[in-house]
């Protein structure tokens, strides 16, 4: 699995709401047997791979271990959760692998498929009244948290 990511990242469920937030939020996951949910209210909890994570839905207190895809939300499958990234210049990206300082991200073309642009970027979390719009620094990534 190579080393994991930092726990300080993930949400911790035995501290209440206090755990969960400045946490990496799931921008969407796909549970097997149900349907594409977009919720802000999920998170990452433990990470059982490089690429396998548990994820916590705090609006009905489920937990799932789905496998991290670098598609938009539309795309994904049964089993799979995606996590957003915004780059310096307001480029949307879908994180492909998290590293305890850095993420490898992919664009997704408007069908859906990757368009082939790829890399490697420091991220940092952003605000929770700053959102998806926290403004990253020069070189860097933002993460949206809980």
């Amino acid at each position: 699995m190579g080393r994991p990511i930092r726990k300080d990242r993930m949400s911790n469920l035995n501290l209440g709401p206090a755990g969960t937030a400045g946490k990496i939020e799931v921008t969407a996951y796909y549970p097997t047997g149900g349907s594409l949910q977009q919720n802000d209210n999920s998170f990452i909890i433990s990470q059982r791979s490089s690429r396998k994570f548990k994820i916590h839905q705090l609006n009905d207190s489920s937990d799932a271990v789905l496998s991290l895809r670098a598609v938009a939300p539309a795309n994904l499958a049964e089993g799979q959760f995606c996590v957003r990234v915004i780059l310096d210049d307001s480029t949307v990206a879908y994180v492909e692998k998290f590293y305890n300082n850095t993420v490898h991200y992919r664009v997704n073309s408007t069908d859906g498929f990757t368009d082939g642009t790829s890399g490697w970027v420091k991220y940092s979390l952003g605000s929770e009244t700053g959102g998806a719009d926290s403004t990253p620094l020069s070189g860097q990534g933002v993460i949206d948290v809980i």
